[in-house]
């Protein structure tokens, strides 16, 4: 009884953090409400015992919003992240098109013939369903993604030459940014 009542309060933290990221007014705001969104959901997932599966969900939000609040700090600054801005464009063709999209597949989920089960599940079902994903690239995925990491970083390295310490100091104080064109931000 009380894993039902966890998994449906994560539910409706999940659905509710899904609508917030479409109400509140601010990227960081948004990006963080989706981040609770697919915290929720993983957290659902880990109730069903799907362990891998569910750490991954949470790993892998947590750690696109801390590179998403990387990006936002560095090359906007904390500010313009948090400023008002509308999160929802084109909002005359977007409802109607999200409805019927929404009740095409619950259609499809409702009235498609679905295959009756034939043998019994695997012993583990997480490390069976690790096998189907990845197959025998597990070595190759996980490679990959220290590469994309190390990419990454590497990127923002070479793109961001100059600091906001470099152009304000190392205290951040100096009264006038060393920009060596004049004209920009702080002109």
């Amino acid at each position: 009884m009380l894993a039902h009542l966890v998994f449906w309060g994560l539910a409706v933290v999940a659905v509710l953090a899904g609508v917030a990221v479409f109400v509140v007014n601010s990227m960081a705001r948004a990006s963080y409400s989706l981040a609770l969104s697919f915290i929720a959901v993983g957290l659902q997932v880990l109730l069903l015992q799907q362990l891998y599966v569910g750490v991954l969900v949470i790993l892998m939000m947590v750690m696109e919003m801390a590179i998403m609040a990387v990006y936002m700090n560095m090359f906007m600054g904390m500010n313009p992240a948090m400023m008002s801005m509308n999160m929802v464009h084109g909002a005359r063709h977007a409802l109607p098109v999200s409805v019927g999209v929404f009740l095409l597949l619950a259609a499809g989920a409702l009235f498609a013939p679905w295959p009756s089960r034939r043998g019994s599940p695997p012993a583990d079902v997480t490390a069976a369903l690790g096998t189907e994903l990845m197959g025998p690239k597990m070595l190759t995925m996980a490679t990959v993604g220290v590469v994309m990491a190390a990419t990454i970083v590497s990127g923002v390295v070479l793109a961001a030459h100059r600091t906001r310490y470099d152009r304000l100091g190392d205290d951040l104080r100096r009264p006038r940014a060393a920009d060596p064109q004049p004209g920009g931000v702080s002109r």
